[in-house]
């Protein structure tokens, strides 16, 4: 009964942690670049003190959640005319500098210059460049290359005097030598920075859309509260029937 009442229990922890990253991956259905993330689990099996092997119970087993994944589908591509705008096209993504000094890696081309004159993201993260955070002079009109080169033209100047700042460090390390971090930027597992890539490219004056699914999410939600459900009534069943077990002894 007691094994019951852990594998069900289990079962409904497990259902509950799905349907919190499937809300929180419907709740980024519109932001820039995110990436699904996905809910892996294992199954486990089950052994007991009562000195029954694992092999005595090959059909109890219980799971655990491992290292969420993400998808990297890539999303959607649309335009938007505005210069600053990049979506990187394929695998691959922008580097940027987290406020602890250290690489991240992020898909949200939305850029701007800010008050500082820094190339930065959307979360005001700075953008790094081939020698470090890219500065932008005052006032300059800037564009971006396909290939990530930053140009800028002084106030008052001609277009031919069009000047390269820097360029746009973009890595395609492996998708599964990066973790995903609770701020939503990637980063290699062992910590090191990755390689700049010089064949990942750009759709200028554009954005990369979310590569959630709306309608999937819907879906899995309500798959994820049958489940949840399913093993709450699992529960309620092994408690009547302890209750009708006790029952029993005291008759007896």
């Amino acid at each position: 009964m007691d094994r019951l009442i852990y594998t069900a229990m289990t079962g409904a922890s497990q259902a509950l942690e799905q349907q919190a990253v499937v809300a929180n991956n419907l709740a980024n259905v519109s932001t820039t670049g995110f990436r699904a993330q996905l809910a892996n689990f294992r199954a486990v099996p089950m052994s007991f003190g009562d000195g029954s092997s694992v092999n005595d119970a090959t059909t109890r087993t219980f799971v655990l959640s491992s290292t969420p994944g993400s998808d990297m589908t890539p999303g959607a591509i649309s335009r938007t005319g505005n210069p600053l705008d990049v979506a990187v096209q394929g695998s691959g993504f922008i580097s940027v500098l987290t406020p602890d000094g250290n690489e991240a890696y992020t898909r949200a081309g939305n850029l701007h210059v800010d008050e500082n004159g820094q190339l930065v993201t959307a979360s005001n993260l700075q953008v790094i460049g081939g020698g470090g955070p890219i500065a932008v002079p005052p006032g300059s009109a800037v564009t971006i290359g396909k290939d990530g080169t930053v140009s800028a033209i002084a106030p008052g100047s001609p277009a031919s005097a069009i000047a390269m700042i820097d360029q746009i460090k973009f890595v395609n390390p492996p998708a599964g030598s990066l973790t995903r971090g609770d701020d939503g930027l990637f980063r290699t597992a062992d910590g090191n920075p990755a390689d700049a890539d010089p064949s990942v490219q750009v759709a200028t004056e554009s954005l990369e859309g979310s590569n959630v699914s709306p309608v999937a999410a819907m879906v899995s939600m309500i798959d994820n509260a049958r489940q949840f459900q399913m093993q709450t009534k699992l529960l309620q069943t092994a408690d009547q029937n302890e209750q009708s077990a006790n029952q029993l002894l005291n008759f007896s």
